[in-house]
């Protein structure tokens, strides 16, 4: 099922932001269908950093456990190989970049600040100036409600710092995909990042005002994901672990 379907044709967007639920495999098929269609110059993986990306040579694409050990993937942390190669397989001549901020880097984010951290265009990302705060306390709660509730209240801010650092770093891999390759891009990311109203799209109008962007949210039942969107696709919901056992 489908809400607000747009014509996909060839050439109609610089940018298709492609958002998942990360372990649910439907989504993930509906991803490589999409890259099929849209034929990518490049594909931009908030899976993978800027080193494991460098390892994902065209020539390995045909080959998925040669992909996967390349890519070290089962130290990643992310689900299983065989959900997310069939999209690396379906653009097997795109160039691929990621986005992924490595945990030490995270940290030094929650430590030294977002600036320090992503470098000299801090401020053009957005990463300088504070969050309305409203909004900051949105994302607050939306954090403590994603670890269930266990974080301490003092720890809140800095995790919705490293959000916005995610959401930057996947703004200037897609800028730099669109510089070498002249585009399309199709971003591979989860539905929390994807969002439009202040995920990697709101990014993408304050440093690439000028491409076309569609956004495709991914939803479980007949839950539509939050913070906007151009078109959102239905699925059955993965079955999945109390994801709050592990913190109790």
């Amino acid at each position: 099922m489908s809400l607000t379907p747009v014509a996909l044709a060839a050439g109609a967007f610089d940018v298709h932001v492609l958002g998942e639920v990360h372990d649910n495999p439907t989504h993930h098929a509906e991803q490589a269908r999409r890259v099929t269609e849209i034929v990518p110059a490049a594909l931009v993986f908030e899976m993978l950093t800027e080193a494991q990306a460098a390892r994902a040579l065209p020539e390995l694409r045909g080959d998925p456990t040669a992909l996967e050990e390349a890519l070290g993937w089962a130290e990643s942390g992310w689900p299983d190989f065989t959900m997310y190669y069939p999209v690396f397989a379906a653009a097997p001549e795109a160039r691929i970049l990621g986005a992924a901020v490595p945990r030490a880097a995270a940290r030094a984010a929650m430590r030294d600040g977002l600036a320090a951290t992503f470098g000299d265009e801090a401020g053009r990302y957005g990463l300088t100036e504070a969050l309305p705060p409203a909004e900051q306390a949105q994302r607050e709660t939306l954090q403590q409600e994603a670890h269930c509730g266990a974080l301490p209240d003092e720890m809140l801010p800095a995790m919705v710092a490293v959000q916005r650092l995610r959401d930057a770093a996947l703004a200037r891999a897609v800028v730099r995909a669109l510089a070498a390759t002249g585009g399309p891009v199709a971003v591979i990311t989860g539905n929390g990042h994807a969002r439009r109203d202040w995920g990697l799209p709101r990014v993408l109008a304050r440093v690439a005002p000028e491409a076309r962007v569609h956004v495709l949210l991914q939803g479980e039942e007949d839950v539509v994901p939050e913070g906007g969107h151009d078109e959102v696709v239905f699925a059955p919901a993965a079955p999945r672990e109390d994801p709050c056992a592990a913190f109790r």
